[in-house]
């Protein structure tokens, strides 16, 4: 396989936006799990079907079927030749390492580093409807108890660079750009 990347922050962070504008610019294929899980439903290949049924009672996709899915995509001739960005996954060590049995190894991390404070207002500007204060609150400690815990997981098994998530789409953008090249090398000059 070849270059795997992790996009990490809060929700709200902008990892979505940053990550597309990375993906296009770079020529990485951008995977977010959320777009992972629809294109897997939509298919009705076996996995989607499975991971449907389960959304469908409400419950959570669990880590096994996510991984499957991923292992999938991820074997896809597009992955293999120009690289892998995924923004959303691993959410868990456990996440992390399954992924790591998928793809070898991960080639960087970049955290995108954004307050508490702004996320929040960011989220709550949005008008989504399960953007309320409460569910965005029980969003952002589930990502504090389950994946800020990635950060010093991945600094024993990877680069991770943390930017600055607060500026103009491309502020961010640049600082993003900047540490990708640092993270790949020549890879990405």
């Amino acid at each position: 396989m070849s270059t795997c990347l992790l996009i990490l922050g809060r929700q709200g962070s902008g990892k979505g936006t940053q990550s597309l504008m990375l993906a296009e610019k770079f020529g990485f294929v951008h995977i977010s799990t959320g777009d992972l899980l629809r294109e897997a439903v939509e298919s009705s290949s076996p996995l989607g079907l499975k991971a449907k049924q389960i959304m469908d009672a409400g419950e959570l996709v669990s880590d096994e079927i996510m991984c499957e899915i991923l292992a999938e995509r991820i074997a896809q001739p597009d992955v293999k030749s120009n690289g892998v960005l995924l923004d959303g996954f691993p959410r868990t060590t456990a996440q992390a390492e399954a992924l790591g049995a998928i793809v070898g190894k991960v080639d960087g991390v970049m955290n995108l580093d954004v307050p508490i404070e702004e996320v929040t207002q960011r989220m709550l500007t949005r008008n989504r409807d399960d953007d309320t204060e409460e569910s965005i609150a029980r969003r952002l400690a589930l990502y504090e108890e389950q994946t800020a815990p990635l950060l010093g997981w991945y600094e024993e098994h990877s680069k991770v660079v943390t930017i600055d998530g607060i500026g103009t789409e491309e502020e961010v953008f640049n600082r993003l750009a900047t540490a990708l090249e640092t993270i790949t090398g020549s890879l990405v000059s």
